[in-house]
């Protein structure tokens, strides 16, 4: 522990010495969301169903459900008033927020600023002067909310989540603050960061306790990003230390042992996901080695093990929960949507790290799948669970009683924009193909840069410098896994149809060759404005079979083109029952575009085993169409 402290104590000293706020610690530097600014039809529909419904949508039943309320009950507590809902509730507030900040940047709107600042005002006033901030216990301290206890932090690990709610506090305020340039949002979280900071720790009088429901581990590194302050960055230490170590000792918050000692994804899926993304911040902002070995070892596990051909995690509805090796059924998956956001978070951080491909090729899969079928077309209801199997029983809903999901998918979907580029140095990396513009800096240096794709559907790219630096630097494209024959990281699914994909790639009209280094195809030359770049990568519907280990999946094929994984649902497919129907385990696949369809979709059609034709269409688009059968996993005719 004291090494580590000096670590952070020196990384601080050496911030104010500069006179700047400390870098993110990683290899490879993220970009923030306010450089990017998305134009892609694709992702577009996407950002203006948040900007038009999802948020609005969040906001008005965080006043309905009486999230608001409770922030105004805090101010006056009352003895005899029964606390209700989930101790959690507060989040649902700082998360719309924080998904209302993002589109801020890129749709600026007076309005919906001048109403977040109204919300504030309601959160500030019940604030205690310490910096506390939980209505589940202060509407009523007498007899607060029933997991919360009796003392603050005293059920902590257990369901109180106060330092959850602090985590989601920090992670809107921040992103209000990067936004808006504005601090009273940023001011309130500050204030309840130190409450924690005095209150819970090793010294005397404090309460030696760990996250219960972590997210506060990443939040208090990216507090002290924003503000240089040490002892946010020595307090998510602490909790990364800490955890196995404290009084609970439990597989569902991952405290069954110290992290170190950790080589497996187990648990609450969210939970976990959450404090393998925390680990990563405070190892890359501390140089704790040791410590990014132990969650090498555990995204090793996830990826080769426990992963969902649509990149959801989590199997069980038994605790929300990673199931053992293998465990990956289809009708009964819970694959959570927050998991998948922290599927997202975890392996962008890896990336970080690592620089390697393969992370953004799990980050891209759970994106495209796992998490876009957590919302709506419209972006007006939600999934909690993602099964890949369905007799019927699901549908979407505007909001739920527990509504961590929608206020997550409200969260997210506007922060796309910083997933795009990275850079290290000299070196740009291109990780996701989505139309947009952009200016980054590069080794020191501005470049304008922009992308026209009709990615997912088309391989097709092109990249334009718009204002370039006059100097050399690579631009490192990434070539994803489908194209390269893989289908994740590992043998858990290869595709079965003996396809060899290519690519190609030309400047300035030219064709080009390089190796490829981790994933990633390097162009290195002196560039100059009006330089274009076109990246062609074949793409073809595949057949994709998992490991023989994985009993759900044995006798059965999935079919995918491109990062997108595709399901065959009732409508498509009448008189045919998508749960029993055969399919040869080889044969041609035909490729239908329907423009007028879900939004836009390309289709696949598929023959059957004898007569007939199966009709699949992405998987993030099921259940738009009434409930019925589904199914990514097709039982062979062989």
């Amino acid at each position: 522990m004291r090494r580590i402290c000096i670590l952070a104590s020196l990384l601080s000293v050496l911030a104010a010495c500069s006179g700047e706020k400390p870098q993110s610690g990683y290899p490879i530097d993220p970009i923030p969301f306010t450089a990017v600014k998305v134009t892609d039809s694709f992702w577009g529909q996407r950002l203006e169903a948040s900007r038009k419904v999802t948020v609005p949508l969040a906001f008005s039943k965080c006043e309905e459900t009486g999230r608001y309320d409770n922030f105004v009950r805090a101010v006056h507590p009352d003895s005899t008033y029964r606390i209700g809902g989930f101790p959690f509730d507060d989040t649902d507030v700082y998360k719309t927020i924080e998904g209302a900040s993002y589109l801020l940047q890129t749709s600026p709107n007076p309005a919906l600023e001048a109403y977040i600042d109204s919300v504030l005002t309601i959160v500030a006033a019940a604030q205690e002067p310490d910096g506390y901030l939980n209505t589940a216990r202060q509407m009523n301290p007498w007899h607060p909310h029933s997991w919360v206890g009796d003392k603050r932090w005293s059920v902590e690990e257990v369901n109180s989540h106060e330092l959850y709610n602090l985590g989601h506090m920090i992670e809107g305020a921040v992103a209000h603050y990067q936004a808006t340039g504005k601090r009273n949002f940023l001011d309130i979280a500050i204030k309840y960061a130190d409450c924690v900071c005095r209150e819970v720790g090793l010294g005397e009088g404090q309460a030696d306790v760990i996250p219960g429901h972590e997210i506060a581990e990443m939040a208090l590194a990216k507090l002290y990003l924003a503000t240089g302050d040490r002892k946010y960055l020595d307090q998510a230490v602490y909790f990364v230390e800490r955890r196995g170590k404290t009084g609970t000792r439990n597989t569902y918050i991952q405290s069954h042992k110290p992290i170190l000692e950790q080589d497996e994804a187990v648990g609450h899926a969210v939970r976990a996901e959450y404090l393998y993304s925390g680990v990563a911040d405070v190892a890359a902002l501390t140089g704790m080695t040791d410590y990014i070995e132990a969650i090498d070892r555990i995204w090793e596990n996830i990826a080769t093990r426990k992963l969902y051909i649509t990149g959801g995690v989590g199997a069980r509805h038994a605790g929300e929960a990673f199931g053992d090796d293998y465990e990956l059924p289809n009708e009964s998956a819970y694959c959570e949507t927050c998991a998948a956001i922290g599927n997202v978070y975890f392996n962008y951080r890896m990336f970080l790290l690592h620089g390697e491909s393969k992370y953004f090729d799990v980050l891209e899969r759970t994106l495209y799948n796992a998490l876009l079928s957590g919302v709506s077309l419209d972006g007006g209801s939600f999934f909690y669970p993602n099964p890949l199997e369905c007799r019927g029983a699901y549908e979407r809903q505007p909001w739920f009683g527990c509504a961590c999901c929608p206020s997550n998918i409200c969260r997210f979907i506007p922060s796309l924009p910083g997933y795009v580029y990275a850079v290290k140095d000299d070196r740009l990396y291109v990780n996701l193909y989505v139309s947009d513009t952009a200016t980054l800096e590069v080794g020191g240096k501005r470049v304008d840069i922009s992308q026209e794709t009709g990615y997912p559907w088309s391989g097709d790219i092109d990249i334009s410098i718009g204002k370039a630096p006059g100097k050399e630097f690579a631009m490192m494209l990434r070539i994803p896994g489908w194209v390269r024959g893989e289908v994740t990281p590992g043998d858990l699914y290869r595709y079965a149809d003996g396809k060899d994909l290519g690519y190609g790639v030309e400047v300035n009209g030219e064709t080009v060759s390089a190796e490829l280094q981790d994933g990633y195809f390097v162009i290195r030359r002196r560039w100059k404005a009006g330089d274009k770049v076109s990246l062609h990568l074949d793409m073809e519907p595949r057949r994709v079979v998992a490991d023989d280990a994985i009993e759900a999946d044995r006798g059965r094929i999935s079919f995918e083109r491109g990062p997108v994984v595709y399901c065959a649902e009732w409508p498509d497919n009448e008189g045919v029952d998508v749960l029993d129907v055969k399919v040869p385990s080889n044969g041609p696949l035909e490729v239908e575009e329907c423009p007028g369809l879900l939004g836009g979709v390309n289709r696949l059609v598929a023959g059957l085993e004898g007569e007939g034709k199966l009709t699949l269409i992405p998987y993030y688009a099921w259940a738009h169409r009434g409930p019925g059968a589904m199914s990514v996993w097709i039982k062979t005719a062989e």
